[in-house]
C-alpha cells in the first residue's frame, strides 16, 4: 500500500451545494438531462461487435457523452467499451473488472466519477404553482445548509 500524499478519493467530496460558492465559483458543469442528441461518433478501433455497437450508441446518448464530445475523448470511450463487453465474460478475470470501474469513474460514468469532473446532471426542478393567498416559496431548497442555518439564526432573507 502506498504512503502519504494525496489520493484520487481522498478527503470528503466536493459538494456543489456548499455555502462557500465563491470558492469553487464556476467550476461545476452542469450537464442536461436530456443528454447528448445525434449520431454517436464512428467506432475509433477495430471491428466493432455487435454488444460494443449497442454499449457504444447508449453511451453516446448520456448527459457525460457532451463532454467526451468537448474533449475528444472518443478513442477512451471506445476502450472503455471494449473492456466492459470483455469483462461481462464469464472467465473475466477480477482485474478487468476493476480495469472497467476505474475507467468508469474517469468518464464519468460513476457518481465518485461525477464528483472527481465536478459535473452533475441538472435537476427537474418543480416549479410549485402559487395560489391565491398562499405563502411565498423561498427560493432556497429547505433542506440546503443555507435554510437550516436560517432556521437556526431567525434570518429572514
Amino acid at each position: 500500500m502506498p504512503k502519504g500524499g494525496a489520493r484520487a478519493r481522498s478527503g470528503p467530496a466536493p459538494d456543489p451545494e456548499a455555502l462557500r460558492r465563491e470558492r469553487d465559483a464556476g467550476e461545476w458543469t452542469i450537464l442536461p438531462v436530456e443528454g447528448r442528441e445525434g449520431q454517436a461518433p464512428a467506432w475509433p478501433l477495430t471491428e466493432q461487435s455487435m454488444r460494443e455497437e449497442t454499449l457504444w450508441e447508449r453511451l453516446w446518448q448520456m448527459p457525460q457523452a457532451l463532454m467526451w464530445e468537448r474533449y475528444g475523448q472518443e478513442i477512451e470511450v471506445a476502450l472503455y467499451v471494449r473492456r466492459l463487453t470483455a469483462a461481462e465474460k464469464d472467465d473475466a478475470g477480477v482485474n478487468l473488472g476493476t480495469l472497467v470501474r476505474q475507467m468508469a469513474d474517469s468518464l464519468g460514468l460513476t457518481t465518485p466519477g461525477m464528483r472527481a469532473n465536478r459535473w452533475r446532471v441538472e435537476r427537474a426542478e418543480e416549479v410549485p404553482s402559487q395560489a391565491a393567498g398562499a405563502a411565498s416559496v423561498s427560493p432556497i431548497a429547505p433542506n440546503s445548509a443555507r435554510a437550516r442555518l436560517r432556521s437556526v439564526s431567525g434570518g429572514s432573507g
